[in-house]
């Protein structure tokens, strides 16, 4: 998972053009089943059309039609989130749709952290494996 999201991270950060499809597909795919690992259940569905749609956190089921808590957003959206770069609130101006009691996934994002360049890791702080 860390590779995927590492190979789209000069376009994150604007300093390269959208990565093809299948780069693209990867990291989202990736990045959302280790969210899926993290916080594993089927309360919430998480969606970034057209790549992937998990579904997560603890509590009630769902098993037909929309379920009851769902966040969709775009593969940018999602990836920034995904590595710190968006923050939640940030993002619910638009840009994420959430619905529902328990689709607020602050308490679980970032899923994987990167050192900005240039940046040296504070003693004590660790990095997400992957």
């Amino acid at each position: 998972m860390r590779a995927a999201v590492q190979a789209v991270l000069p376009w994150l950060r604007g300093e390269a053009d959208q990565p093809e499809r299948p780069v693209l597909a990867a990291a989202v795919r990736l990045s959302l089943r280790t969210l899926e690992q993290i916080a594993p259940g089927r309360s919430v569905e998480v969606r970034v059309p057209p790549f992937a749609a998990v579904q997560c956190v603890e509590g009630p089921r769902h098993t037909r039609g929309t379920p009851p808590n769902v966040v969709e957003t775009d593969a940018r959206t999602w990836l920034e989130l995904a590595t710190g770069s968006l923050e939640w609130a940030d993002a619910l101006d638009g840009r994420v749709t959430a619905s529902g009691t328990r689709a607020d996934l602050s308490p679980l994002l970032p899923v994987v952290r990167f050192q900005e360049p240039g940046q040296n890791q504070e003693p004590g702080q660790n990095q997400e494996p992957g």
